[in-house]
């Protein structure tokens, strides 16, 4: 053995050993970049490296804080109106290449993770070409609100990089491969980003060693990161794409008004539609230029949906992931929500998801109605007392109903009357 190879295997036996006694050490700091992969010079030298370290993508002693057991090992980027990410290669990570090893769909820890020099990539391991999104996430890739907090970072990142389009997407949850995205979810980020969404299942490469990504960005912790103002312009960025991804068209002057009542099948349905539609259709009608929609989205297209929110002025719903729809919506448009009993007292801050979501889409929140009437929780503890009502049906108040109803139609007709001018929609970023 050369004398060079004596001591590059001696670095790297230190570095091994250094690493082992700080992660044993500081279990829930992160480790700088430098000790995971190779130094690389600019001048990219032709000696043999040695292989890279891999780490499991699930940090087994992070189970009780899983906003950060994934490539726990990593610090992320924070670039000024970004959401926190990390970049393969890029100067935080010495040029590194990302590389991944990971079949498992049920243990995260069984999945691994590292960073290789790309003159010395691991040992069979395939080189993909072109970027790749990597996105883990805590929820799921299907239920519309869920969903949408993964692709939104990405979008926001494609918007501030020359509109990059991806070759392919790694999903993740708590570290397990998924291989499927919700067709809503996956309608909206194809419209938004004009590019197909290819999920990667890493089928063609299991048993034949690692998959390393020319240009990798990986996104692990939903929206965090990214200013109220910037998502803002996101969202605004994903309403104009998506409209002419779905030939939506409505510019010119808009004085009617357009209530759209947007009913759900199962949990958190209205125990009686008809009475419910029929107060706010009375309110309604009450209001020169007013027209109402009836819809239940669970039997729509992608855009069907996209083009029936982006001609309402009000929306009324109950609190679910159709609700998501409201992004589509013309700015300054009005919300109002309902719940069943039980959910003032046990949801915690997921009640407020729409309500956050009208606030950084520039909507109008308009209010939450919640149902005190129906059975009490036989249990004693929160966590059950919440799955007992969480998919309760939704009773109705009448006379609060058609008072709330025509709050919110004279505060819209006075808005519209006071903002008489026409609607154009101008050339869509990344267009």
């Amino acid at each position: 053995m050369s004398k060079l190879r004596l001591i590059l295997l001696f670095i790297t036996t230190i570095n091994l050993i250094i690493l082992s006694q700080y992660l044993l050490s500081n279990p829930l700091t992160q480790v700088p970049f430098s000790l995971l992969s190779p130094n690389l010079s600019a001048s990219h030298s032709d000696h043999p490296q040695d292989p890279p370290t891999f780490l499991p993508l699930k940090d087994p002693r992070l189970t009780k804080s899983p906003w950060t057991w994934f490539m726990s090992s990593l610090n992320d980027t924070q670039e000024p109106n970004s959401p926190l990410h990390l970049l393969f290669p890029s100067p935080p990570s010495n040029s590194t290449l990302l590389c991944l090893n990971a079949h498992d769909r049920r243990n995260g820890s069984k999945n691994f993770y590292a960073l290789a020099n790309p003159n010395s990539l691991p040992h069979n391991s395939t080189l993909l070409p072109g970027l790749t999104v990597v996105s883990d996430t805590y929820y799921d890739y299907n239920n519309l609100w869920h969903s949408i907090s993964t692709v939104v970072p990405f979008i926001a990142w494609h918007r501030k990089n020359e509109c990059a389009r991806p070759k392919r997407w790694v999903l993740f949850h708590w570290g397990e491969l998924r291989t499927e995205m919700g067709s809503w979810v996956k309608s909206l980020t194809e419209g938004a980003t004009g590019n197909e969404v290819k999920i990667e299942d890493f089928e063609e490469f299991e048993g034949f060693g690692s998959v390393c990504f020319e240009r990798a960005v990986v996104f692990r912790h939903a929206e965090k990161g990214l200013p109220a103002g910037e998502r803002e312009k996101v969202y605004d960025m994903i309403r104009c794409r998506v409209r002419d991804y779905c030939g939506v068209n409505f510019d010119g002057l808009r004085n009617e008004i357009r209530v759209t009542l947007l009913l759900r099948v199962g949990g958190r349905a209205f125990k009686n539609e008809s009475a419910v539609a029929g107060v706010f259709q009375g309110e309604c009608e009450k209001v020169d230029g007013c027209a109402m929609k009836i819809a239940w989205p669970h039997n729509m297209t992608f855009c069907d949906q996209v083009k029936l929110l982006s001609d309402t002025d009000i929306l009324v719903s109950a609190h679910g992931a159709q609700m998501t729809n409201l992004i589509f919506m013309d700015k300054n448009s009005s919300v109002m929500e309902f719940f069943p009993k039980g959910w003032l007292e046990h949801a915690g801050v997921g009640q407020f998801a729409f309500k956050w979501m009208a606030g950084y889409t520039g909507m109008r929140h308009q209010g939450q109605w919640k149902d005190i009437e129906g059975e009490d929780c036989p249990h004693d503890d929160n966590a059950n007392c919440f799955a007992f009502y969480k998919n309760g049906k939704i009773g109705h108040d009448e006379a609060y109903f058609a008072t709330w109803m025509a709050d919110v139609l004279r505060e819209v007709k006075a808005s519209k009357s006071s903002n008489k001018q026409e609607i154009q929609q101008s050339e869509c970023p990344c267009s």
